[in-house]
Protein backbone atom coordinates (compact mmCIF):
# COMPACT_ATOMS: atom_id res chain seq x y z
CA UNK A 1 0.00 0.00 0.00
CA UNK A 2 1.63 3.10 -1.32
CA UNK A 3 0.69 6.33 1.01
CA UNK A 4 1.31 9.82 0.11
CA UNK A 5 3.53 12.27 1.11
CA UNK A 6 0.90 14.37 2.88
CA UNK A 7 0.17 11.64 4.87
CA UNK A 8 3.35 10.08 5.92
CA UNK A 9 4.17 13.98 6.64
CA UNK A 10 1.13 14.54 9.19
CA UNK A 11 1.54 10.71 11.01
CA UNK A 12 5.21 11.87 11.25
CA UNK A 13 3.95 14.92 12.98
CA UNK A 14 1.55 13.56 15.09
CA UNK A 15 4.03 10.76 16.38
CA UNK A 16 6.73 13.55 17.42
CA UNK A 17 4.21 15.64 19.44
CA UNK A 18 5.79 18.52 21.73
CA UNK A 19 9.05 16.97 21.18
CA UNK A 20 9.16 17.77 17.87
CA UNK A 21 7.68 21.85 18.46
CA UNK A 22 10.32 22.01 21.08
CA UNK A 23 13.07 23.47 18.87
CA UNK A 24 14.97 26.87 19.72
CA UNK A 25 17.03 27.19 16.78
CA UNK A 26 19.56 27.63 19.02
CA UNK A 27 21.57 24.88 19.44
CA UNK A 28 24.21 26.66 22.01
CA UNK A 29 22.39 26.26 25.19
CA UNK A 30 24.23 28.09 27.62
CA UNK A 31 24.06 27.52 31.58
CA UNK A 32 22.81 30.00 34.10
CA UNK A 33 25.81 32.18 35.86
CA UNK A 34 26.68 31.07 39.24
CA UNK A 35 27.04 34.18 41.05
CA UNK A 36 27.92 34.68 44.81
CA UNK A 37 28.98 37.49 46.95
CA UNK A 38 31.17 37.22 49.62
CA UNK A 39 32.19 40.22 51.67
CA UNK A 40 32.36 42.59 48.75
CA UNK A 41 33.46 40.57 46.18
CA UNK A 42 31.71 38.91 43.84
CA UNK A 43 32.39 35.17 42.68
CA UNK A 44 31.41 33.67 39.45
CA UNK A 45 31.91 29.79 40.45
CA UNK A 46 30.80 28.44 36.76
CA UNK A 47 32.66 30.80 34.87
CA UNK A 48 34.70 28.52 32.80
CA UNK A 49 31.88 26.47 31.76
CA UNK A 50 30.97 29.50 29.40
CA UNK A 51 34.48 29.83 27.72
CA UNK A 52 34.59 25.97 27.26
CA UNK A 53 31.41 26.21 25.36
CA UNK A 54 32.02 29.13 23.34
CA UNK A 55 35.51 27.73 22.39
CA UNK A 56 37.19 30.75 23.25
CA UNK A 57 39.62 31.86 25.40
CA UNK A 58 39.23 32.28 28.93
CA UNK A 59 41.29 35.22 29.25
CA UNK A 60 39.62 37.28 26.83
CA UNK A 61 36.02 36.63 28.25
CA UNK A 62 37.15 37.33 31.41
CA UNK A 63 38.81 40.77 29.62
CA UNK A 64 35.81 41.66 28.41
CA UNK A 65 33.56 41.11 31.38
CA UNK A 66 35.77 43.04 33.71
CA UNK A 67 35.82 45.93 31.29
CA UNK A 68 31.84 45.76 30.77
CA UNK A 69 31.52 45.95 34.05
CA UNK A 70 34.36 48.40 34.70
CA UNK A 71 36.03 46.62 37.48
CA UNK A 72 39.22 44.43 38.30
CA UNK A 73 38.98 40.39 37.73
CA UNK A 74 40.85 37.52 38.40
CA UNK A 75 40.58 34.23 37.41
CA UNK A 76 41.00 31.72 40.31
CA UNK A 77 40.93 28.17 39.52
CA UNK A 78 37.66 27.35 37.88
CA UNK A 79 35.71 30.74 38.69
CA UNK A 80 36.14 34.24 38.49
CA UNK A 81 36.59 36.86 40.93
CA UNK A 82 35.22 40.06 40.40
CA UNK A 83 35.67 43.44 43.10
CA UNK A 84 32.68 44.93 43.77
CA UNK A 85 28.84 43.40 44.37
CA UNK A 86 27.31 42.32 40.82
CA UNK A 87 23.72 41.57 39.75
CA UNK A 88 23.80 38.17 38.35
CA UNK A 89 21.47 38.90 35.38
CA UNK A 90 24.16 41.20 34.17
CA UNK A 91 26.57 38.45 33.76
CA UNK A 92 24.16 36.58 31.72
CA UNK A 93 23.51 39.99 29.50
CA UNK A 94 27.31 40.23 29.02
CA UNK A 95 27.64 36.85 27.83
CA UNK A 96 24.95 37.26 25.44
CA UNK A 97 26.59 40.18 24.00
CA UNK A 98 29.61 38.32 23.40
CA UNK A 99 28.34 35.92 21.94
CA UNK A 100 26.82 38.26 19.26
CA UNK A 101 29.49 40.31 19.23
CA UNK A 102 32.77 37.44 19.01
CA UNK A 103 31.39 34.09 18.54
CA UNK A 104 28.11 34.18 16.48
CA UNK A 105 28.70 33.87 12.85
CA UNK A 106 27.02 37.23 11.45
CA UNK A 107 26.18 36.08 7.73
CA UNK A 108 24.05 32.40 9.04
CA UNK A 109 24.24 32.87 13.18
CA UNK A 110 25.61 30.05 13.78
CA UNK A 111 28.02 29.53 17.05
CA UNK A 112 30.98 27.30 15.32
CA UNK A 113 33.45 29.53 14.18
CA UNK A 114 37.15 30.10 15.32
CA UNK A 115 39.24 33.61 15.44
CA UNK A 116 41.88 34.27 13.19
CA UNK A 117 44.15 36.84 13.17
CA UNK A 118 45.99 38.28 10.00
CA UNK A 119 48.51 41.12 10.77
CA UNK A 120 47.56 43.33 12.90
CA UNK A 121 43.40 42.53 12.49
CA UNK A 122 41.45 39.75 13.89
CA UNK A 123 38.45 37.85 11.66
CA UNK A 124 35.57 35.57 13.00
CA UNK A 125 35.61 32.70 10.30
CA UNK A 126 32.78 30.62 9.88
CA UNK A 127 33.20 26.83 9.78
CA UNK A 128 29.59 26.50 8.45
CA UNK A 129 29.13 28.71 5.61
CA UNK A 130 33.09 29.87 5.48
CA UNK A 131 32.41 33.75 6.43
CA UNK A 132 34.76 35.87 7.14
CA UNK A 133 33.76 39.10 9.01
CA UNK A 134 35.96 41.60 11.20
CA UNK A 135 35.72 41.45 14.63
CA UNK A 136 35.26 44.87 16.92
CA UNK A 137 38.00 45.48 19.24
Amino acid sequence: MVQSYDVLLKRLRSQLGASGAKTSGNRLELPDPAVIWIGNKTIFRNFLEFPRLLRRDSSKLLMFLAKELATAASLDGDRAIFIGRKDPNSFAVLINRYMKQAVLCPVCNSPDTHEERVKRLQFLVCEACGAKSPIKS
